[in-house]
């Protein structure tokens, strides 16, 4: 069947619906296929477009997904911001990121694939927002601990580092999990997400303030 030929938006209110659904496209795969599995022409066929149509919008697969990451970091930091003043600064960071899975999957992805294959003008605006986000919440942090501001603006970066990391550990592959079913010694070694995350961002809040010069 032939497919039906691509009419380029014209307006900025188009345009900017096509992004939105590209988007949404790539979100829906990644949140069942993991993020690693899905590519360009997976996107460009869930949201019914050419894979030339959406590199008028996106240049590479990896610049949706950076966008797309952008995202979470906002909806986490809301959701961060929302949560410090009654829960603390440990629960506010990490609780929000453990009901996001695929935050963290893209987190886990950001700096070994997502930062490549992709236009300068991208990597800008991603990194100038998640700095804006990491000023924010550290902020955050700031108020509610014994942190100055650069010190839980630094708790705030290791939670999003750690995250990624422990993320990927503690979600294995299909083979690992067979893999562990069949060696249940080697599966007591492989963290909980959640509560190791929040060991971890606890014992450097701690630890912090007795390293200042």
């Amino acid at each position: 069947m032939t497919e039906p030929a691509f009419v380029r938006a014209r307006s900025p209110e188009h345009k900017q619906q096509r992004r939105a659904a590209i988007l949404e496209a790539a979100r829906e795969l990644a949140t069942k296929d993991g993020v690693r599995s899905v590519s360009l022409g997976g996107v460009a066929a869930e949201v019914g477009f050419a894979k030339s149509a959406v590199a008028r919008y996106f240049g590479t697969r990896e610049e949706i997904y950076l966008e797309l990451a952008a995202q979470c970091w906002r909806e986490w930091e809301a959701e961060a911001l929302a949560r410090m003043p009654e829960v603390g600064p440990i629960d506010a960071l990490v609780d929000p990121l453990a009901e996001r899975p695929l935050f963290c999957d893209l987190l886990s992805q950001v700096t070994t694939t997502l930062e490549h294959n992709i236009s300068v003008p991208a990597a800008r605006r991603f990194k100038q927002e998640v700095h804006a986000i990491l000023r924010s919440v550290g902020a955050a942090v700031a108020e509610h601990s014994e942190l100055t501001e650069p010190e839980g603006i630094e708790l705030v970066t290791a939670a999003g580092a750690l995250g990624g990391v422990l993320y990927t550990t503690a979600t294995p592959s299909a083979t690992l999990r067979e893999l562990y079913e069949q060696e249940p010694e080697i599966a007591v070694m492989v963290p909980p997400f959640e509560a190791t995350l929040k060991r971890a961002l606890a014992a450097l809040m701690a630890g912090i303030p007795t390293l200042r010069a």
